[in-house]
């Protein structure tokens, strides 16, 4: 809960819902922004922006002497409150996009260094701590998230219960699969460290095959370029001198005819 009025005003006003609060909350965790106050400083950011930059633009405006009417001036106003609005909609939904993408081409290494931890005797409490220390340089963001695992397991929470919130809250493919591999082996009693060998070699299979996927896809990507910047390189190169020489030949005799 915040402390400020203001912010508190804000809270009580805007995010009075429980449902759509929930829902903004769990988009900012996406993005990064784990701060219990979050949503309300979210909130506030957009409507500032809304409501400052028209202001700023009609100060600026009266400043330089331009307060003048006109479509410019009435529409101005609109169009920043708009991006005041929808900026910072779009920013939250672009850096959750950037850190999902993150997330999943650092999952794989930190899968793989589990695997080892866990073989050579770790329990899987345990080897979320090892690795989440070990990748904290390489790979902050997975190291992030699986100290955030240690500590709720730390707390007290059940294991099936915090990785599920894991995955809830990263939101990633590769993730809720792991989650579920692992809900699934302790509760039918497998062995952890054989499920987890299975799963990070179908991952690494499934990075091979999208690396694949991409490296195909280059040459149709490179035929756009080529069209549009080559070919008409080309085709002037092999005109051009024929054309020349029609025009050489041409126009003398078109001169003689007159």
């Amino acid at each position: 809960p915040v402390s400020h009025p203001v912010l508190r005003w804000i809270e009580d006003t805007f995010l009075n819902n429980p449902i759509e609060r929930d829902k903004l909350r769990q988009s900012l965790v996406q993005a990064g922004f784990e701060h219990p106050s979050a949503p309300v400083w979210y909130v506030a950011i957009r409507f500032g922006l809304a409501i400052g930059l028209p202001i700023l633009f009609i100060a600026l405006s009266a400043a330089s002497g331009r307060n003048g009417g006109g479509p410019i001036a009435i529409l101005s106003p609109l169009v920043l409150s708009a991006i005041g609005l929808i900026g910072p909609r779009v920013f939250i939904n672009a850096r959750s996009r950037s850190r999902r993408t993150t997330i999943e081409h650092q999952f794989p290494d930190a899968l793989d260094l589990m695997v080892v931890c866990v073989e050579a005797g770790l329990g899987i409490d345990a080897a979320f701590q090892r690795v989440g220390v070990e990748v904290a340089r390489s790979h902050p963001e997975i190291s992030h998230e699986f100290e955030v695992l240690s500590d709720e397991l730390a707390a007290g929470r059940s294991r099936a219960d915090a990785l599920k919130s894991m995955a809830v809250r990263l939101d990633v493919e590769s993730i809720r699969a792991f989650v579920a591999l692992l809900v699934q082996t302790e509760a039918l009693g497998v062995s952890i460290a054989q499920g987890l060998r299975t799963y990070s070699a179908e991952m690494r299979e499934s990075r091979f095959m999208k690396a694949e996927e991409k490296a195909m896809r280059i040459p149709v990507l490179m035929t756009l370029p080529l069209v549009a910047c080559f070919m008409p390189v080309i085709v002037v190169a092999l005109m051009l001198p024929p054309a020349i020489d029609m025009i050489r030949t041409l126009l003398p005799a078109m001169r003689g005819i007159r």
